[in-house]
């Protein structure tokens, strides 16, 4: 029987981070700092120069993320936190035009990131990652967590694209669609209590 269990992303849990990132797909290159830099930062820098900048994040907190455990090894990461402090959410026009919450709020979360190690595919920890997220926003004050899956429910798409999380994880943890973004990609939101 496999045990999977979620941590904060705590800089005491930093080599978990990176074992989590690194083990295929491109968060060992990205170091989920995509989504809190402009395409201008971005190209600026290296991977090195992400690893410093996530870790600097990490340090200071709160938390950016949560790590999945199998079995008490470091397996996968999602990134959750206020929508407000990922800049390149609120700069991405497909988003801005579909939501219906003011862009400062700091009561709106995003989740923007999942990344499973490959030898843990296919074993619920998308679903485990986003359940405990959404307790992680809970707790933390959010009254609204967004985020930019992809439906997969036509077409094929690659592990790698699959970074947004799909919509059915999504929808099978309480959320509802309420716009379409870009082809394939979709907006869902989940109010919280």
């Amino acid at each position: 029987m496999t045990t999977i269990t979620t941590e904060r992303a705590t800089i005491s849990r930093w080599d978990d981070v990176q074992h989590s990132l690194s083990g295929g797909g491109d968060g060992r290159s990205c170091q989920c700092i995509w989504p809190v830099v402009s395409n201008k930062e971005w190209e600026a820098t290296n991977v090195e120069q992400r690893r410093e900048m996530l870790h600097d994040e990490i340090q200071t907190g709160p938390a950016p993320g949560l790590v999945a455990y199998v079995d008490g090894e470091a397996a996968g990461w999602i990134r959750i936190g206020p929508r407000a402090a990922q800049t390149r959410i609120v700069r991405t026009r497909a988003i801005v035009a579909a939501t219906d919450e003011p862009l400062d709020d700091p009561g709106v979360w995003s989740v923007t990131c999942f990344v499973v190690r490959r030898e843990h595919r296919g074993k619920g920890l998308n679903a485990e990652l986003l359940r405990s997220a959404v307790e992680y926003a809970r707790t933390s004050g959010a009254r609204l967590i967004e985020a930019y899956p992809v439906d997969t429910s036509e077409g094929t798409h690659r592990s790698n694209d699959l970074f947004h999380g799909a919509r059915s994880t999504f929808l099978a943890q309480g959320f509802r669609q309420t716009g379409e973004l870009t082809q394939g990609r979709v907006l869902v939101v989940r109010e919280l209590d």
